[in-house]
């Protein structure tokens, strides 16, 4: 499995292939930005992602960071 994560709106997602997860992740986006603006959340969600919206030029404060990336195999069934 492959993870795709999305650190301006902190979104992930998965899939079988790279290919696969980075496909899925855009179709989460796409559903989340939907979803939100059809609840009327939006303005919100985009904020707690850190989005200024109070500018004419809508800005992004990124305040993450990647402080590690470690791949772990993990045995599974093992008696």
């Amino acid at each position: 499995m492959y993870t795709a994560h999305c650190p301006e709106l902190d979104v992930a997602s998965c899939g079988k292939t790279i290919e696969e997860a980075q496909k899925n992740l855009l179709e989460v986006i796409e559903i989340q930005l939907e979803e939100t603006a059809r609840l009327g959340t939006l303005k919100t969600f985009l904020e707690d992602a850190g989005y200024d919206l109070d500018t004419s030029q809508p800005t992004l404060q990124l305040n993450k960071q990647v402080v590690a990336f470690n791949q772990r195999t993990v045995p599974i069934g093992v008696s």
